[in-house]
């Protein structure tokens, strides 16, 4: 009988260790999950040009924290400059991009990988006059490497939109 329940006891041990090993999380788990990584074709650091080949500026973008934040830092040709972080909602399963600029422009959208790029849609607002518009962008990787950035801005609740930005950004690395 007591050879019994000792069996019984280390069965139950091993099942408990057994379990407890596979709950625990990843020290880092946005290393481990392929969703963090579906923005990662916009790394690097970029020269950006308008449609009409007008340099727009430069952009660099960064993974931070171990995988889990996109950061964007933005310098304009005529010398303006912003930064943006960007994230997976993991909850939502929401990528997620704050954007402020030092001319008070503030971006807050959201969406996810589609068939034609990284989709995001929400508001812009402009700090100076306090306006706020439905704004949206979509990120493509293009066949030859660069990236398309195009956003649009709605005045008048979605029904109509306008571009408000279209950038083609090269690797400055040639890549």
């Amino acid at each position: 009988m007591k050879i019994l329940i000792y069996i019984g006891l280390f069965s139950f041990s091993l099942a408990a260790a057994g379990s407890w090993a596979q709950t625990t999380p990843p020290q880092y788990p946005c290393d481990n999950d392929q969703r963090f990584a579906e923005f990662d074709f916009w790394l690097g650091d970029w020269d950006v040009h308008t449609a009409d080949g007008t340099f727009a500026g430069t952009n660099s973008i960064s993974k931070a924290e171990r995988g889990c934040v996109l950061i964007e830092n933005w310098k304009g040709a005529g010398g303006g400059t912003g930064m943006s972080i960007n994230y997976l909602e993991h909850s939502s399963g929401d990528w997620v991009q704050i954007w402020n600029a030092a001319g008070g422009t503030q971006i807050d959208i959201r969406g996810g990988l589609t068939e034609d790029g990284m989709l995001l849609v929400g508001k812009i607002h402009t700090v100076a006059d306090g306006k706020t518009a439905h704004f949206r962008g979509l990120w493509t990787l293009l066949d030859d490497g660069r990236v398309r950035q195009y956003f649009e801005q709605s005045n008048d609740d979605g029904e109509t939109w306008a571009a408000w930005f279209e950038g083609f950004y090269t690797r400055k690395d040639g890549n």
